[in-house]
């Protein structure tokens, strides 16, 4: 039986080797027989930072070792080194977001009370210029990188804010159906955008400054934060109920629905390991893994890490592949914040 055996396993091989070789002649990796396996994440760092008032989106200088953390009337920045609190930028009114332009050495920042956008210097950590605005509480915040325009998306006026930072000015405003959370931009002038209450992805062209089409997230409820896939063209959605939609940003169709935690408000893309990471205000980070196997794109949940009820937004460092989650030990709706604090995760 054994000489049969090992007889019967050299025949199969070169049928093997050939399903092995028509993968790889596809551009595919070879066909695994599991996913690969992922680094260990857990949290190593606590960062202590107290302080009153609510906190929104996190984003990081990774060059610098700085995170600026939105915190209603003023942004804190925090060494990622040492954890320690290096400045609060006071004078906010009702922060969301920073967008960052590291080589220019300024931040802007959006006042959703304010209805404008404060201009930091990130070296000295002081306000050096206001932006108005005309759209209405102006949220999530980004830069586009071709054109250098600052992108303001109002929650409650329904439209982006198109700013020159140059000029100091607002260009022009584009009209959404629904209320804007975050967006993510190609370089190329495709613009994408969550709209939460209608549950849709929205495809902007950034030459025309004009709404392209909608796309249905559905069964995502509730979409808030998105990340993008620049080489597999796919963006990631992060929604209320516990959901992450991935869609083919070339046609809107959806190439995979997957359960994650609940109440997240923001998604990271870590391009070196191909893990989808998902900040969730029940008090976990979602890891999500995509793979190749048996020729078919694929996406799993390789690990659920407790981080801290509230812990619902992220920034991640592309280089260390540490994310930072900011969550409070008593936080809600009423209810004084207590125990502000940065946590690391980071892998083993």
């Amino acid at each position: 039986m054994k000489t049969l055996a090992f007889a019967l396993l050299l025949a199969a091989a070169p049928a093997m080797a050939a399903a092995q070789a028509a993968v790889s002649h596809r551009g595919l990796p070879p066909m695994p027989l599991a996913p690969p396996a992922i680094p260990a994440y857990a949290v190593t760092a606590q960062h202590a930072l107290g302080g009153l008032g609510g906190w929104d989106y996190l984003s990081l200088d990774p060059a610098a070792h700085h995170l600026f953390i939105a915190r209603d009337d003023r942004v804190m920045v925090v060494d990622t080194t040492s954890g320690k609190l290096l400045a609060e930028i006071p004078g906010m009114q009702h922060a969301h977001g920073v967008a960052l332009v590291p080589a220019q050495h300024r931040g802007y920042v959006s006042n959703g009370k304010g209805d404008n956008i404060s201009v930091i210097d990130t070296d000295s950590f002081k306000v050096v210029g206001h932006i108005a605005v005309s759209g209405k509480d102006p949220d999530a915040i980004i830069v586009e990188p071709a054109s250098g325009q600052v992108l303001a998306m109002n929650g409650h006026s329904n439209n982006i804010s198109v700013i020159d930072p140059v000029a100091g000015k607002e260009l022009t405003t584009i009209a959404l159906p629904s209320n804007p959370e975050f967006a993510v931009s190609d370089g190329k002038g495709n613009l994408w955008v969550n709209l939460e209450d209608s549950a849709q992805l929205a495809h902007i062209d950034l030459k025309t400054d004009k709404l392209l089409q909608t796309w249905s997230l559905a069964p995502c409820e509730g979409p808030t934060g998105l990340a993008f896939d620049a080489s597999m063209q796919r963006l990631f959605s992060v929604c209320a109920n516990g959901m992450l939609i991935v869609t083919d940003a070339t046609n809107g169709h959806h190439v995979a629905e997957i359960a994650i935690g609940k109440r997240p408000d923001a998604v990271a893309w870590d391009a070196e390991r191909k893990l989808v990471l998902s900040s969730n205000g029940e008090g976990t980070l979602s890891v999500v893994q995509q793979y190749v196997q048996h020729g078919k794109e694929r996406y799993r949940v390789a690990a659920t890490v407790p981080t801290l009820k509230s812990a619902r937004t992220l920034a991640l460092d592309p280089d260390t592949h540490e994310v930072f989650v900011a969550g409070a030990q008593k936080a809600g709706k009423g209810v004084p914040v207590e125990g502000f604090e940065v946590l690391v995760v980071g892998s083993k």
